[in-house]
């Protein structure tokens, strides 16, 4: 539910969750979108973050265990510059911001119809799908991974999305800091053997690869953070800038550099995230690449994986030995 802020760009909304991806006949991978609604976390939605969530929820929405405004509107935390000045919380209990405890649930969440959303794509309920040119997978990182980066290869992307991992932001999830490893952002969803939805991956771009029409495979961090503790990327619409690379890499243009983790976007000349309008943005620190801390990202991946035994594809294996060797030239 993007709205970019680039001049010449739309962004169209097909789901916000889940999709279900097939290869057709020629090789083209399509997807659609399997629910009928948004099924989204309140706190932190806003007509800044997402202002066209809030559009789509102005009528036929449920929400739970969202706070109440005295004229019986609903709130959440930063729905608002300004909190009101009495609620009822999520609780029943009466609530103003001297409080220290959230007026709303933390998950307090919203379900509304996905056909009110204003981006809503005309193909969103085609069974064919929609055609799907890059894959992008990302977890909330502070430091090591850069703000994007392409895949070398089919395999290399299906270990993008292995190593899929979010630092810890609260004392109740673990040590803060660690790292909670969540390959393909799939973890609480897949029924199965991790190793073997890694095979499942990797025997895809086996059958497809001929066609010559496999996606391309990016990871992506819009949470790099500076030595000051601040994001270096604003994120939300300004995302388009990075997307914008992406699609020119899936039609053959576009910079690249780097090699190493990945092929990043070019730090100086053309070809790279365009930044005119921004201020303040260095794209040599979002994309830096720090060998040492990548050794330890390997090390660490290699402990994890120690987990799915002999359903470990070794194409896998071969990934993490080829990232190590590359970490070393």
């Amino acid at each position: 539910m993007l709205t970019p802020t680039l001049p010449g760009w739309k962004v169209e909304t097909v789901g916000d969750d889940i999709a279900w991806m097939k290869f057709d006949a020629s090789g083209q991978l399509y997807a659609i979108n399997p629910e009928n609604g948004f099924f989204g976390v309140a706190p932190g939605t806003s007509t800044d973050s997402n202002p066209n969530a809030m559009a789509t929820m102005t009528k036929n929405t449920l929400f739970t265990n969202v706070a109440l405004t005295q004229d019986r509107d609903v709130w959440w935390e930063d729905m608002t510059k300004t909190k009101p000045s009495q609620l009822t919380d999520w609780k029943g209990h009466p609530w103003t911001p001297a409080q220290k405890t959230p007026a709303a649930h933390p998950n307090a969440r919203f379900t509304v119809p996905i056909s009110q959303c204003p981006s809503i794509d005309p193909s969103w309920e085609d069974p064919k799908g929609v055609p799907i040119s890059a894959i992008l997978f990302g977890g909330r990182r502070a430091n090591v991974v850069p703000l994007v980066y392409e895949s070398l290869s089919w395999n290399h992307g299906v270990y993008i999305g292995a190593s899929v991992a979010s630092e810890q932001t609260a004392a109740a999830e673990g040590k803060i800091g660690s790292l909670r490893h969540d390959p393909f952002a799939m973890l609480p969803f897949c029924g199965y053997n991790m190793g073997d939805y890694f095979s499942h991956w990797i025997n895809l771009g086996k059958k497809f690869e001929k066609k010559g029409k496999l996606p391309k495979i990016f990871g992506v961090n819009w949470f790099r953070k500076g030595k000051d503790g601040k994001y270096l990327w604003p994120g939300f619409g300004e995302n388009m800038r990075v997307l914008e690379w992406v699609f020119e890499r899936t039609e053959g243009r576009g910079g690249k550099e780097g090699g190493v983790i990945g092929w990043v976007p070019p730090v100086q000349g053309e070809g790279g995230v365009r930044l005119e309008g921004l201020k303040g943005i260095d794209v040599g620190e979002l994309v830096k690449v720090e060998k040492e801390e990548w050794r330890k990202e390997v090390e660490e991946m290699r402990e994890y994986t120690k987990q799915f035994g002999e359903r470990l594809p070794k194409e896998i294996v071969e990934e993490m030995d080829g990232l190590e060797r590359r970490l070393k030239q």
